[in-house]
């Protein structure tokens, strides 16, 4: 394979890649897993937002995936993977609704902080299509933490 990434960097992006797919997908089951199961005076308003952002999410993890896999590497897939290559905690039980909307924050901030991470390998390996993922999907998860954090407040 020659694109003019050196197998070295491309190892390095794919492996920082897979941790950004697995807090993605980690963060898109926990979504869902709050869309399904809110409860409470914002329930409407929570269960289409929760919705809305799983659906992004979903989506997200495709393209993530297929970056990995067109710098010539296996895109992880599997729970076990996930749960060892992800920044994000599990939740414990169903929390309530504003306790779901702190997690999400936490979660979409770790995303970012993940993401971030990634452009001192990318950068260097001239690999501009990773960059501009990476800047997409940094512009989604600070708006969305944004606009969470924006109904914790009273």
């Amino acid at each position: 394979m020659d694109i003019g990434i050196s197998e070295q960097d491309r190892t390095r992006i794919a492996e920082g890649l897979s941790k950004l797919l697995a807090d993605t997908y980690t963060l898109y089951l926990k979504t869902h897993y709050f869309h399904w199961n809110v409860t409470g005076p914002m329930f409407q308003t929570l269960h289409l937002m929760f919705e809305q952002q799983y659906n992004e999410l979903a989506l997200a993890v495709d393209q993530i995936a297929e970056r990995i896999r067109a710098l010539g590497h296996i895109a992880p897939g599997s729970y076990g993977d996930y749960a060892r290559l992800t920044s994000i905690a599990e939740s414990q039980g169903v929390p309530k609704a504003q306790d779901m909307i702190r997690e999400l924050v936490q979660a979409h901030e770790t995303v970012c902080r993940t993401a971030r991470s990634l452009f001192p390998v990318a950068e260097p390996a001239s690999d501009e299509p990773t960059a501009d993922l990476l800047t997409q999907r940094l512009q989604v998860h600070e708006k969305t933490a944004w606009m969470l954090r924006s109904l914790l407040e009273s």
